[in-house]
């Protein structure tokens, strides 16, 4: 399978990467589209696939086109690849905030895959969701997740609205996860620890108790009840936490994302 990445940017090179290693796709079999002559000269210097900066001269062989720019740039990347394009090539969009039915309406195709991967994608740690247009085949759609899972986890969706949830949830997660981690890191250095005790503190706990947690079929209110005593250290944080609100404001924060991530999708036009 032939793969065009147009935009070759920290997304485009993630996947170019991630599809070489896990051997989905030869450099001879991936290429990538960067407008930027000059950016293109200097990712053809990184070996991971031919680099063009011209779509004329490379988007006719390529199977499955994977778009990477940012949303901004979609009007004018559509009107420049719509004549260039064929009805039996398959699109997969990880532009945020646009609409398959507007990337039919701009492109005039048909098989359409939209995906909402997140940051860890870069180390194959990623968590993407995706959906697809009814004219998607099964073959295609399968095809389509294993190349996605070259990054990481994947999840298929029927609803597309439910890509802007995932914005909000995995899309955005990982700065939840490291503001948390910045605080008690801060916590960590008022209490006399250094940078890098600090660091290695939170670090080490977080990991643990991710991988504790995926080792064992246990949820995470009955974690918290085992690591708690009555009267004891966890209980007083916690007890803050309620009192605070801590929780809410949590799950307010991604509420605020997934109705910005609509916003975003309104104004798509």
């Amino acid at each position: 399978m032939n793969i065009l990445i147009i935009g070759g940017g920290h997304m485009g090179q993630t996947y170019a990467r991630s599809f070489i290693q896990a051997q989905i796709a030869t450099a001879g079999q991936l290429t990538i589209l960067n407008k930027s002559t000059e950016k293109a000269e200097s990712r053809a210097d990184a070996q991971i696939g031919r680099v063009f900066s011209r779509a004329e001269d490379c988007l006719s062989r390529a199977d499955l086109i994977i778009l990477a720019v940012k949303p901004q740039d979609s009007e004018a990347l559509f009107q420049s690849i719509r004549p260039l394009l064929d009805p039996g090539q398959v699109l997969l969009s990880i532009m945020a905030g646009i609409s398959i039915p507007t990337i039919r309406e701009q492109l005039g195709v048909e098989k359409i895959i939209r995906a909402m991967p997140n940051l860890p994608a870069q180390i194959g740690r990623g968590m993407t969701v995706f959906t697809s247009s009814d004219e998607v085949t099964r073959i295609e759609l399968v095809t389509v997740q294993n190349v996605l899972n070259a990054t990481g986890k994947t999840l298929y969706v029927e609803r597309e609205e439910l890509l802007d949830a995932a914005t909000a949830i995995s899309g955005s997660g990982p700065a939840y996860v490291w503001f948390y981690m910045d605080a008690l890191m801060e916590a960590a250095r008022q209490m006399g620890f250094n940078e890098g005790e600090a660091e290695l503190l939170v670090s080490q706990t977080f990991l643990g108790a991710l991988e504790l947690y995926q080792a064992n079929n246990t949820s995470c209110p009955e974690w918290i009840r085992r690591v708690s005593s009555r009267g004891g250290t966890t209980e007083a944080a916690l007890l803050v936490y309620r009192q605070t609100a801590f929780r809410e404001d949590l799950i307010q924060g991604a509420q605020a994302a997934l109705e910005r991530a609509r916003e975003l999708g309104r104004h798509e036009d």
